[in-house]
């Protein structure tokens, strides 16, 4: 079936993202994979958080006992101001509740503020089994590293944490279940030399470099934009699986910024045999492609459905959502037209 359906930090939509609810919302919203943002606390332990930057998406700045630990960090070259994961056991961590990382767009979702604490890699993985046992059908899991250049210079390879996790929880069998992912090429081949079966997929930016290569290159590292040509997709081969995009890769527009229909890049990642994915699809107005935007207030919903079919038409063969049962739903009506045309 496809494109595959991935809950983008589960059904974060509706629920705070990365929590249980979040998790367990996708899965029955019909989403046929979810995908935790992995990072680490002080003492080794992988937990789902967008990012090791907590200030925004946690309750950390009401426990005065934290206070202290408040600090600016410089991350993958960008300077930021809060609270930080790996200064955190995993014991204190879990004392924090998740809260929504868009309050104000997504209303409904604050209401859940507080009441779900914060989840481990290990934690997710048996999310994702029980999904596949009540669903009697595979589910999967596309697990992102996050920043693994900065948390190996800190001492927290995520690479190791990560194989040993997956071995510990017998997700190592090649059967379907696991999808790594990250922005960052130098991880992805680490994981592979430590035999981490399953799909690896390199995230892509329309801009920037690699912050890995940039550390290791210099100037002559490669743009995110090699790999984005025909040559650089071709170059990919043999070192990963697929690729993920932005949205913005995937929508052709015309001169006034309309959006006219899909551009090749899919079938250009297709002949050269890899995978590609799109991310993330949202139908506020918000996040919405100019052209498709309805009303005047950004939380409103605009012709989402136009948008999530052009690129769930383009051939991708997985997009990152939102709300995954607006896509599950784009992608019966796409098969119900595709069915008619065959007859």
């Amino acid at each position: 079936m496809h494109p595959l359906v991935i809950g983008h930090r589960g059904a974060s939509g509706y629920r705070p993202e990365h929590t249980r609810s979040a998790y367990e919302l996708a899965f029955a919203l019909g989403a046929d994979a979810v995908e935790p943002d992995v990072v680490a606390s002080k003492d080794g332990v992988l937990v789902v958080r967008h990012e090791n930057q907590i200030s925004e998406t946690t309750d950390v700045a009401d426990h005065p006992e934290f206070a202290a630990r408040h600090t600016t960090k410089t991350v993958d070259g960008k300077v930021l101001t809060g609270w930080f994961t790996e200064d955190f056991t995993w014991g204190e961590l879990r004392t924090l509740g998740m809260r929504e990382r868009l309050p104000a767009l997504r209303k409904n979702s604050a209401s859940f503020d507080g009441q779900f604490p914060m989840l481990r890699l290990r934690d997710v993985m048996k999310l994702v089994d029980r999904a596949a046992e009540i669903a009697r059908a595979p589910r999967s899991m596309v697990a992102e590293l996050k920043h693994p250049s900065y948390f190996a210079s800190i001492g927290l390879p995520l690479d190791e944490l990560f194989a040993a996790e997956i071995n510990r929880a017998g997700w190592n069998a090649g059967d379907g279940r696991l999808i790594t992912e990250s922005f960052e090429p130098t991880v992805l081949a680490q994981l592979h030399a430590r035999g981490v079966y399953g799909k690896r997929i390199l995230l892509l930016e329309a801009r920037g470099k690699p912050v890995d290569l940039v550390s290791r290159l210099g100037a002559d590292a490669p743009r995110y934009a090699h790999y984005l040509t025909d040559a650089g997709l071709y170059d990919l081969r043999g070192t990963v699986d697929g690729v993920s995009v932005p949205k913005s890769l995937i929508l052709e527009t015309d001169e006034g910024g309309t959006v006219t229909g899909a551009s090749p890049l899919v079938d250009a990642a297709h002949a050269a045999g890899l995978y590609i994915y799109c991310w993330s699809l949202r139908p506020e107005n918000r996040f919405l492609a100019p052209s498709f935007r309805r009303g005047r207030y950004k939380a409103q919903f605009g012709n989402w459905s136009a948008e999530f079919r052009t690129i769930m038409g383009s051939g991708v063969d997985g997009v990152f959502v939102d709300h995954p049962d607006l896509a599950v739903m784009v992608r019966a009506e796409l098969q119900r037209e595709e069915e008619l045309l065959l007859g």
